[in-house]
């Protein structure tokens, strides 16, 4: 059995492959999990094609792709430079190291791929958006001006490039052109609440404040998940004297993210100043929980803890901030004061004295033209201190700006520019509004920071009590990527339920066992053979034929996304609020009646009509099982049939009222029917049961 065990990673096809694997099929599966988001079990199979044929550019691009999302920026940038000692011609290679070598912070090495891959294909989007990110992190604010300018000759209405070439003119102090690049970005894309929440903050620095709450307001109306604008929101009330209001937006981030460093930090201040010291101090404490070298709030929580009488903590906390900020005259001052607290009337002269002394040498050294930091160096890259300056960003360590309340920081949300386009789904949605997804059959599911009760059923409750399967089959559709751990363990089953058919092999179960296990895997080949087989041999099985419409559905996807120049397969939906679109049909009139596919379109409708036939075979078996009605109501979606696909969810809902993802999928497609009212009634259902994404879309749809 050990020698057995030992052939696991040979395992491709469902049977032991001695020494030669087919590349080209692992290639495919690999691609299947890293499409997928599975990138442990993706880099998995790319390791399998490398071992075999180390001469192939392409697995190591692959692999790559897979490491730059999991943050294994170093081991991304590795690979891609091996792909392209094989292969220098693939330019796509070229954008993935430079996002790479920009999230290690070598720009310079950033922009040199990005220029490489241009050479290839000037009029790239993603690669000349990066490039200009990478000059403005360097802040060479010029070439990043020139380079998106580039950028928007050739995408005239791209919305992402207006604002950052607005963030670029703001960084430069360029307040005129970067509100006009701004507005730009409105005009192009009035629902998208980065436009928003970068314009906001504009505003509040040109102390437009009232504009400031009004763009913030809205942007949080659109995505009232970023905690950014929140925090941005609550700087403008702080200085609209709108304390309430302040400390409301600091609490709903505090709900949001109890450990966010920004709302403890802004908080704390704030509670310090209504005398809520206590409470003050806690939150500093949270923060110096998470950051213990933040010595603004290190400093902050002494200042409190002399307040409400704890000198010795007092005392302490002074000495890590003076310890590391030697010339920070106010720390000397505040420490001698609790040294007198505590009678010790000695050290605390010694510290009056010693704070008296160096400032008045560092005021000589000032009138000279120093620049003199906390630390007592000379800095010439240190930021003077403006004394109207409201805020300072998270990344200004500047002692002398303790008392300064905390702005989202900037420099976070360059960096998510570059990163959103390489990092997440490999294949570009470029979509308004996603349906909620599939249902399948599997083992594993997402955990999410807001859970929302699990699914359950009963066929699948008393599958798992028939057979005593070491996991327990559930049905969700937020399926989870597999770790290492999990992917070995998938393979081993395999093997273990390949050996129990040499002795069973008419058992539909173990087929359908098997079966989950290549589909958890990716081998969606070997998966649909086994639930083809399943069926065969046991045609009441109706989680069989489910996920054989999962499957079906898999394939279709990864397909259409492989054809280049091809209509891309999602669910989405483009929504225009108050336009009724009629309903596009599908091309299937006659239900017995399936063509033979001619061209990739007809092959979709095709393939649709073959899932819609597992999910009636799932129904005429389990009439009550929910998720076959709300996946075929999906697939009508796919189909462009929307009256058909508000049908099956309705008849979802009639079986649970309070099927929460229904009432969701059915909103969107009535407001794309133009049947605003119903849609919205339906959104709200969804949001009251717990999808808050259902919100914003309503907000979106009666903006106007």
């Amino acid at each position: 059995m050990k020698k057995v065990l030992t052939l696991l990673f040979l395992i491709i096809n469902g049977a032991v492959i001695s020494a030669q694997i087919n590349t080209d099929r692992v290639m495919s599966i690999g691609r299947n999990a890293l499409y997928f988001e599975d990138y442990v079990l993706s880099i998995q199979y790319f390791n399998q094609v490398i071992r075999s044929k180390p001469y192939m550019a392409e697995p190591y691009l692959f692999r790559a792709i897979a490491k730059l999302n999991l943050d294994d920026y170093k081991g991304a940038e590795d690979d891609i430079t091996l792909c392209l000692e094989r292969n220098p011609f693939l330019v796509y290679a070229y954008q993935c190291r430079g996002a790479a070598r920009h999230s290690l912070q070598d720009y310079t090495g950033a922009i040199a791929d990005y220029s490489k891959g241009l050479k290839y294909r000037p009029e790239d989007k993603q690669m000349l958006l990066n490039k200009g990110i990478a000059f403005a992190q360097m802040k060479d604010y010029d070439d990043a001006v020139l380079v998106l300018d580039t950028l928007l000759r050739y995408h005239p209405k791209f919305t992402n490039g207006y604002l950052t070439r607005g963030s670029v003119f703001a960084e430069k102090g360029d307040s005129i052109n970067a509100l006009t690049d701004y507005n730009k970005a409105v005009s192009l894309d009035k629902y998208y609440a980065p436009v928003y929440g970068q314009r906001g903050l504009l505003y509040f620095q040109m102390d437009s404040l009232k504009n400031a709450l009004a763009d913030l307001t809205e942007a949080i109306r659109l995505n009232p998940k970023q905690e950014g604008y929140y925090i941005n929101r609550g700087l403008v009330r702080y200085h609209l004297n709108d304390l309430r209001g302040t400390m409301s937006d600091y609490d709903i981030v505090i709900n949001m993210d109890p450990n966010n460093i920004i709302a403890r930090f802004n908080r704390g201040l704030l509670r310090a100043q209504v005398g809520d010291n206590n409470r003050s101090i806690e939150d500093f404490d949270v923060v110096i929980k998470q950051e213990p070298d933040n010595f603004s709030a290190i400093f902050n929580r002494a200042l409190l803890r002399e307040e409400v009488g704890d000198y010795r903590g007092a005392v302490s906390d002074f000495n890590s901030v003076l310890e590391e900020y030697p010339n920070f005259v106010p720390g000397y001052y505040a420490r001698s004061m609790v040294k007198k607290q505590m009678h010790d009337i000695k050290g605390s002269d010694q510290d009056y004295w010693l704070a008296y002394e160096l400032e008045q040498k560092l005021r000589k050294e000032k009138a000279q033209g120093k620049k003199i930091t906390g630390k007592g160096i000379i800095d010439e890259n240190e930021e003077e201190i403006v004394d109207n300056e409201k805020t300072r960003e998270k990344s200004d360590k500047n002692i002398e700006k303790f008392n300064r309340l905390i702005v989202y920081d900037k420099s976070e949300e360059e960096s998510s520019k570059y990163k959103n386009e390489i990092r997440g789904r490999v294949q570009d949605k470029n979509v308004k509004v996603d349906l909620s997804p599939q249902f399948a059959i599997t083992f594993y599911e997402k955990v999410e920071t807001f859970k929302r009760p699990t699914f359950a059923d009963k066929m699948i409750a008393d599958y798992n009590r028939k057979l005593q399967l070491p996991l327990q089959l559930q049905i969700t559709n937020n399926e989870a990527p597999l770790n290492d751990a999990q992917a070995n363990y998938h393979f081993e089953s395999i093997n273990n339920y390949s050996l129990k058919l040499n002795d069973n092999p008419t058992d539909a179960n173990i087929y359908f066992c098997r079966g989950i296990d290549f589909m958890i895997l990716q081998d969606l080949t070997e998966a649909m053979q086994d639930f083809d087989r399943a069926i065969d041999l046991d045609p009441n099985l109706a989680i069989a034929y489910f996920n054989r419409a999962i499957i079906r559905y898999k394939q279709l996807e990864i397909n259409n996304y492989s054809q280049e120049n091809k209509e891309t397969l999602d669910m989405s939906l483009s929504i225009q609020a108050g336009k009724k679109k009629p309903a596009a049909q599908g091309q299937f009139t006659n239900p017995n009646e399936i063509v033979n596919p001619q061209t990739e379109k007809d092959n979709r409708f095709y393939q649709y009509e073959f899932m819609l036939r597992d999910y009636d075979s799932v129904i005429q078996l389990n009439p009550d099982f929910i998720y076959a009605y709300f996946n075929k109501g999906n697939i009508y979606c796919a189909k462009k049939d929307f009256r058909s696909a508000v049908q099956e969810y309705t008849k979802a809902i009639s079986k649970d009222a309070e099927f929460a993802e229904a009432y969701f999928n059915r909103g969107l497609t009535r407001l794309y029917l133009g049947d605003t009212e119903k849609g919205v009634a339906d959104l709200s259902k969804a949001g009251e049961l717990g999808i808050i994404d259902a919100y914003s879309i309503i907000k979106r749809m009666t903006a106007d």
